[in-house]
């Protein structure tokens, strides 16, 4: 008889941050309560984050450890999700919270972004596995409400908002990987309008599951005669299940599952390969109508964009926790004397949080942890911003909307990054037992290390930032972006506590700017393999700016409301760990912008000069 998996929640949350971060730092206040968020007060922002914590506490944090060790099982040709799963799918969607941003006529509740994104923290840091299949389906279904037709609107959108049916996108194939551009499914136009769908996907995230009645796949294919590259993709609605009149399955659709992934982490999660038109039978449509054909990738980066962001929050929810459960164990667990009884052998065992290094571990996770935090919600206001500034004041929305594209590729390259880092410090923290399946953090370190990977690599995300998104607008969002912090260091240089701190931002602002200017002329003297080299440098160094302003904003907030504070408030030692979080990022981790710059400064090409039967003898 198999032995049960112990259920027990381990995901813990500081939801006092998140109220800080929305209400005193990033002001949500001042676009509640109008259009378009006119349904949502700060009551009801703050007891949706309460409710969500306990929900996510009580039915998904438990399931966490049964989705690692069950994994995912393909029966007769269909994915078996772990126990549980998919109960908790049902009570996700009856809660309504994969709908909170889901617009109010698709049967939402129109929540502002920067409230999503917080949900999303809290559904995914309590099981990120499990958050995928849902989130998917959220991304999918966006896609088709931005670019659909009406009848496909009508059709696809409601089921997937609300649960019926779930969603993938299909995008990598067995030869291409990150080259989109040969992908080689093809689509045949039949006489009805349709089009037959032939090929083989890989690596495909919640390509099948036992969750929801259908699932939806968004499918690149390349229709017959068309250019080739990404240019001549076309994006297709393809359910897995054919659909009857009054939406009921009616059906296979030709999509099986030809295998399922067994991977290092997200065991929970299946990953399938997908084929598509085996028997030719497969029968899909293009997203938008035949208009829109040789659109996909255009289309898809609609559902990218969305997931890279996503992927960004999984880093931070991940990395939270295992910074949350290191904490306390760090206050519990004894070993050693005291630092100043050092040569006493009789001195009181004492917990490892008064250990220097342990203090240290705990303050760079913490630093990180909230600073990712405060870029991912930095993110999203601009969207909401976007949304309520639409067709009143066309600059503010075009500045907004230039510094989400230019943050996009931040939130999801350094967030995934230091997500797999900041688990691996925790596991450092625990010591020995953090190497266990006793204690949560061997997890989070193995679920974390995908996030850097999917979505495109943190490479490609590189890339994107300079090769894209610094030359977009003329280079006026980047410049908006400097100019930002710029205005920042001016205004609180002289600060008694921060003062300091603010003009070693000062610092990095002009190094990243300057760092950028080296790029650009890279372009233009045709030095290019300079720039793949030095990309992922160069989006770390505008990371860590990025972060470091944002914690010091924060922390001049916090430390002005400290003094406000009644003393033995908690809000005390909370605005204070704000200031010392921004101190130590400043002091420790900012400085390294400079060196980074100084670092590219010296154009060093030996990856590119070593030969390759110099990497190895063997």
């Amino acid at each position: 008889m198999t032995k049960p998996i112990q259920t027990i929640n381990r995901y813990k949350a500081d939801l006092r941050e998140f109220s800080f971060l929305l209400f005193e730092q990033f002001r949500l206040a001042d676009l509640l309560g109008q259009a378009p968020y006119e349904g949502w007060g700060t009551e009801e922002v703050k007891s949706a984050i309460s409710e969500c914590y306990r929900f996510a506490r009580e039915v998904l944090g438990p399931l966490n450890v049964v989705g690692d060790m069950q994994g995912c099982k393909l029966e007769n040709g269909n994915v078996i999700t772990p126990q549980g799963f998919k109960d908790a799918w049902n009570r996700l969607y009856e809660a309504g919270w994969k709908a909170m941003g889901v617009p109010a006529d698709l049967g939402g509740a129109a929540a502002p972004r920067s409230l999503q994104v917080l949900i999303e923290e809290i559904l995914s840091g309590a099981n990120t596995a499990f958050n995928m299949y849902p989130g998917l389906a959220y991304g999918a279904a966006e896609v088709i409400e931005h670019f659909g037709t009406p009848d496909q609107k009508k059709r696809f959108c409601e089921p997937m908002f609300g649960g019926k049916w779930g969603g993938t996108m299909c995008l990598t194939e067995p030869h291409a990987g990150t080259d989109v551009g040969s992908a080689k499914t093809t689509a045949t136009r039949n006489a009805d309008g349709s089009y037959s769908i032939r090929g083989t996907k890989i690596f495909i995230s919640g390509g099948d599951h036992d969750l929801a009645e259908n699932v939806i796949h968004l499918v690149l294919a390349r229709v017959d005669g068309a250019p080739a590259g990404t240019k001549g993709l076309t994006l297709f609605i393809v359910p897995k299940m054919k659909i009857g009149a009054d939406g009921s399955a009616a059906g296979p659709n030709d999509v099986t599952v030809g295998a399922l992934e067994h991977k290092m982490g997200i065991n929970g999660s299946a990953t399938c390969v997908l084929n598509f038109g085996d028997t030719g039978t497969c029968i899909g449509w293009p997203v938008g109508g035949e208009e829109k054909l040789n659109q996909g990738m255009p289309q898809m980066f609609k559902m990218m964009n969305g997931a890279r962001i996503a992927v960004g929050v999984q880093g931070v929810s991940v990395a939270s926790a295992a910074y949350l459960n290191a904490l306390d164990y760090a206050k519990e667990r004894k070993q050693g004397s005291s630092i100043t009884h050092w040569k006493d052998a009789t001195a009181p065992r004492v917990p490892i949080i008064e250990h220097a290094d342990v203090r240290r571990m705990l303050l760079h996770m913490k630093a990180v942890t909230e600073g990712i935090r405060a870029l991912a919600v930095k993110l999203t206001m601009h969207q909401d911003q976007v949304y309520a500034c639409a067709g009143k004041d066309e600059a503010k929305v075009a500045y907004h909307q230039g510094q989400v594209d230019l943050l996009v590729p931040l939130v999801k390259a350094y967030g995934s990054d230091q997500a797999f880092r900041v688990c691996e410090m925790a596991i450092q923290t625990y010591g020995g037992a953090g190497y266990t399946r006793d204690y949560p953090v061997e997890q989070y370190c193995r679920d974390a290390k995908i996030f850097s990977i999917y979505e495109g690599t943190n490479h490609i995300q590189a890339m994107d930032l300079v090769g894209r998104k610094l030359g977009q607008a003329g280079g006026a969002n980047l410049q908006a972006f400097l100019g930002d912090i710029a205005k920042f260091v001016a205004a609180n240089a002289g600060h008694a506590t921060l003062g300091g701190a603010v003009k070693k931002l000062g610092a990095a602002q002009e190094a990243v700017a300057g760092t950028a200017m080296r790029l650009l002329m890279w372009f233009q003297a045709g030095q290019l393999t300079l720039v793949p080299l030095s990309a992922n440098r160069f989006l770390e160094m505008m990371s860590e700016l990025t972060v470091a302003w944002l914690l010091l904003d924060g922390a001049l907030i916090a430390e002005e409301a400290k003094g406000k504070v009644q003393e033995g408030h908690p809000d005390q030692a909370f605005y204070a760990g704000k200031v010392q979080a921004a101190l130590y990022y400043a002091r420790n981790i900012l400085p390294g912008v400079e060196h980074k710059a100084e670092l590219l400064a010296e154009e060093d090409k030996s990856p590119l000069e070593i030969s390759d039967a110099a990497f190895a003898t063997v």
